[in-house]
């Protein structure tokens, strides 16, 4: 058995201001630093084997807050990038639903449906981020190792583990430094925490 502890990255400016961040390398702000921190001390917890993060220096900076924590280095893993969000990239919301009104409708209502201008489907994000959890689970038996990485990898890979479909990317939440934990024995996962952020009610 595998045990896989899966964070979203800490608060940047752009997740203030709504906007699509994808590739585009933003470091956290003040307050994602402290999440960060935060979250160093409840992954403290747990025997870690091993940190993976994101190449995103959002997730990268998350990361190396933990691994100073538990005494670790980051491996950094092109397989749970963020989302390419192409065209969409550094534009708020509201300027995506002015620019790419229909496309926004299907990313509000039917985001498995959605392919980004020049970026990814959420399809092709489930695909290489499952291939990347099944090597890991190989590599690390009886193991448990830290995965930090972005909402939309988060929320693509939760639902897959869950049976779901992307259709039900929507009903998981995800918030900044959000903890997640799942067993993975057998082929089958097994969920053991969603989306707890128990370590912020101080902040």
């Amino acid at each position: 058995m595998a045990s896989i502890i899966l964070i979203r990255h800490g608060q940047t400016e752009w997740n203030r201001e709504a906007r699509f961040r994808g590739r585009v390398d933003i470091d956290l702000d003040e307050t994602g630093a402290k999440q960060a921190e935060a979250a160093a001390e409840r992954i403290a917890q747990w025997k870690v084997a091993a940190i993976y993060s994101s190449p995103q220096k959002r997730a990268i900076a998350t990361a190396e807050v933990i691994a100073k924590r538990l005494g670790l280095t980051v491996e950094p893993l092109d397989g749970i990038d963020d989302m390419d969000f192409g065209r969409w990239q550094g534009l708020s919301i509201a300027e995506v639903e002015e620019k790419y009104p229909k496309l926004f409708d299907l990313w509000r209502h039917s985001p498995e449906r959605l392919r980004i201008p020049d970026g990814e489907s959420m399809e092709d994000v489930q695909r290489r981020v499952i291939a990347t959890i099944d090597d890991l689970v190989a590599r690390h038996e009886n193991e448990t190792v830290v995965l930090i990485s972005h909402r939309v990898v988060c929320k693509v890979l939760l639902c897959s583990l869950l049976g779901l479909d992307n259709s039900h990317f929507w009903q998981i939440a995800q918030d900044a430094t959000a903890i997640n934990l799942f067993e993975i024995s057998g082929g089958r996962a097994t969920v053991i925490l969603l989306n707890d952020t128990c370590h912020l009610r101080a902040l």
